[in-house]
């Protein structure tokens, strides 16, 4: 080997910037490519099921699939001499609660909530009677004739509060007969953190927002997204005065 080979090459002031400004990304990527792949805390539980409650039937809930019921559909029907009644109540387990409040008489209605309704300590949890139909008198209830509204729910985890929702149709037919069909239910698993009734999956299993883009959570970061119109990254881009 010449001497005049073991010469050090030198470089431009911009080049060494830019090889520089690589490492430094590069080294930014690396560090979001561990904060992404962190396992995420919070989570909606989704379970979907097809069950009916018909006359006097009955169906509990185990929101947490611990095997222990959180809350028990009952569909109570009897009869006289004179009429017959059919009656839906949704009957929370001890220290658990179901949406709502005590209207007419002091029922406590559960009310029947719509897909995008906010469950959460904000709501009052003092309800419990769905619907009701007597023959020759006539319904009451706010779950009359619904399809596809919500139970807003609060059960224990191990001494605290979290909140979820159980998705139903109920009908009345034939003058006296109240059938409720159970389609799904879910839960948050962060304690009293909120939950919106209808929606089966958190940020941590759809998607996340970045800014002004919705990109999937899975996606680590990359040198193409830490490029992407981030204010601080322009100084990177900077030539040289």
């Amino acid at each position: 080997m010449k001497p005049s080979d073991k010469t050090p090459s030198t470089v431009s002031a911009s080049t060494q910037q830019r090889l520089n400004m690589y490492a430094l990304a590069a080294s930014a990527a690396g560090v979001g490519v561990l904060a992404l792949a962190q396992p995420a805390q919070a989570r909606i539980i989704y379970t979907a099921v097809h069950h009916v409650v018909g006359k006097n039937g009955r169906y509990s809930i185990d929101l947490n699939h611990d095997k222990v019921a959180d809350l028990t559909l009952v569909n109570t029907h009897g009869c006289n001499t004179d009429f017959c009644v059919d009656a839906l109540s949704a009957v929370p387990a001890a220290g658990n609660g179901v949406e709502g409040m005590p209207g007419f008489l002091s029922i406590p209605y559960a009310s029947a909530l719509t897909r995008g309704a906010v469950i959460g300590p904000q709501q009052p949890f003092q309800g419990k009677f769905m619907a009701s139909s007597e023959s020759g008198q006539g319904t009451i209830g706010k779950w009359l004739n619904v399809d596809n509204h919500y139970l807003g729910l609060k059960f224990q985890i191990n001494g605290k509060t979290h909140f979820g929702w159980a998705r139903l149709s109920v009908h009345v037919s034939g003058g006296a007969f109240v059938k409720a069909t159970l389609t799904g239910y879910a839960y948050e698993t962060i304690a009293n953190k909120p939950i919106v009734a209808g929606r089966t999956k958190s940020d941590a299993d759809g998607t996340v927002d970045q800014g002004t883009a919705m990109l999937p959570a899975s996606q680590p970061a990359t040198l193409g997204l830490l490029a992407m119109g981030s204010p601080s990254h322009s100084v990177w881009r900077r030539e040289p005065r």
